[in-house]
C-alpha cells in the first residue's frame, strides 16, 4: 500500500467514503435487477473501486473522461449525481441519459462526462478525439479513458495509441486489467502475458503499472501521469492491475473461474479493506469513523434508489428526441 501518511484524514475519508457508495451502489443494482426493476445489461464494478476514484482524483472538475459499459465507478467519482444515475439504470426520465441509455452509456455533459461505452475499445477513438479537440482550440484540460484489458486486441486500442502519440494529443490512456475478457483469460486472449504496459514503448508513449487495488498508488501514478499530460508532454499510459470480483456480468455464470479465485481476492485483495486496514495501522481513522461513512454511504444510495423508483417514465413523445444533438 502507498503512503497514507501522505494523506489526511479528511482525503482518506473521502475516498474510503467514494469506494463505499460505489461498492454498496453496485449492490443494490443487483438486487434491484433480480427484481426486474433494472433491466437490459448490467455490468458491476465491485472489486474495481480504487482505480475510478483514485485516478479521477487526480483531475480537474473540467477535464474530460470516458469509458467502457462498465461505467457506474467512473460516472459516480466524476460527481454525477447518483439519484439521476440509478434512475438511469431504472430507465427513468429522470436518469442522465432521458432513461434512454441504461446501465452501459451514462452521460452527462456538465461534468464533462463523455459516456460510457458498449463497444469494446469504442471509446479510445472519441477520447482521441476530445483531445484533438482541445489541443485544436489551444485549451488547459486533458482527457482521461478508461478501457479494460479486452480492449487491447482491438484495432481501435492500436490506431488510438498511434494517432494520440504521433499529434502528441492531451490523454492519459487508463488501463483496467482484471485479468479477464469476459470469461477469457488474459494468458489465452494474449501472446504478451498478462502485463501490457511495457509493450506502449513501441508507441512512444510512457507507461506505467500500479497495483489498482490501492487506490492511494493509483491516485499517486494517476498525479505523475495527468502532470505529464498537461505539460504537454503528449499521452501517457496506465495499467491498474485489479480485479472484479462478480461476473462480467450479472449473467454471467463464470464457470471460467474458480470460487477459490474469487474469494482469495476478496479476502486479501479488497480494496476498501486495504484502505480501511492502513489508515488504522496508521492511526489516522478508527472502526468508528468507517461504521458512520459506511452509515451514510447506505443512505445515499438508498435515496437514489428511492428517486428512481418513483421517478417517472420517459414519455412516449420523447421517443425521437435526441436523435440529433441540440
Amino acid at each position: 500500500m502507498a503512503l497514507a501518511t501522505t494523506l489526511d484524514k479528511t482525503q482518506v475519508a473521502d475516498f474510503y467514503r467514494q469506494m463505499q457508495t460505489i461498492r454498496i451502489f453496485e449492490e443494490l443494482s443487483q438486487v434491484k435487477y433480480q427484481e426486474q426493476k433494472i433491466k437490459g445489461f448490467l455490468h458491476l464494478y465491485i472489486g474495481q473501486e480504487a482505480v475510478a476514484v483514485g485516478a479521477i482524483s487526480a483531475l480537474r472538475p473540467d477535464d474530460d473522461v470516458i469509458t467502457s459499459y462498465r461505467d457506474h465507478g467512473h460516472a459516480l467519482a466524476k460527481g454525477l449525481d447518483p439519484n439521476a444515475v440509478m434512475a438511469e439504470l431504472y430507465g427513468k426520465a429522470t436518469g442522465v441519459s432521458g432513461g434512454k441509455g441504461g446501465s452501459m452509456h451514462l452521460f452527462d455533459v456538465s461534468k464533462r462526462f463523455w459516456g460510457g461505452h458498449a463497444i469494446v475499445a469504442g471509446q479510445l477513438p472519441l477520447a482521441v478525439g476530445l483531445a484533438l479537440a482541445i489541443k485544436t482550440r489551444d485549451e488547459d484540460r486533458i482527457v482521461m479513458c478508461f478501457f479494460g484489458d479486452g480492449s487491447v486486441n482491438e484495432g481501435e486500442f492500436h490506431e488510438s495509441l498511434n494517432l494520440a502519440a504521433l499529434w502528441n494529443l492531451p490523454v492519459v490512456f487508463f488501463l483496467e486489467n482484471n485479468l479477464y475478457g469476459m470469461g477469457t483469460h488474459i494468458e489465452r486472449a494474449r501472446a504478451g502475458g498478462k502485463e501490457i504496459y511495457d509493450d506502449i514503448a513501441a508507441y512512444n508513449i510512457p507507461g506505467t503499472n500500479v497495483d489498482g487495488q490501492d487506490v492511494l498508488a493509483v491516485r499517486e501514478a494517476s498525479i505523475e501521469a495527468v502532470k505529464r499530460v498537461r505539460s504537454g508532454n503528449g499521452p501517457v499510459f496506465v495499467e491498474a492491475m485489479t480485479y472484479r470480483f462478480r461476473g462480467h456480468s450479472v449473467a454471467d455464470a463464470q464457470a471460467y473461474r474458480s470460487r477459490d479465485e474469487i474469494g482469495a481476492w476478496r479476502e486479501n485483495n479488497d480494496p476498501l479493506g486495504n484502505l480501511r486496514n492502513l489508515a488504522m495501522a496508521e492511526g489516522i481513522m478508527e472502526e468508528s469513523d468507517f461504521v458512520e461513512i459506511d452509515r451514510e454511504a447506505r443512505a445515499v444510495v438508498d435515496e437514489a434508489v428511492e428517486f428512481a423508483e418513483n421517478s417517472p417514465e420517459p414519455p412516449a413523445e420523447a421517443l425521437f428526441d435526441h436523435v440529433y444533438a441540440d
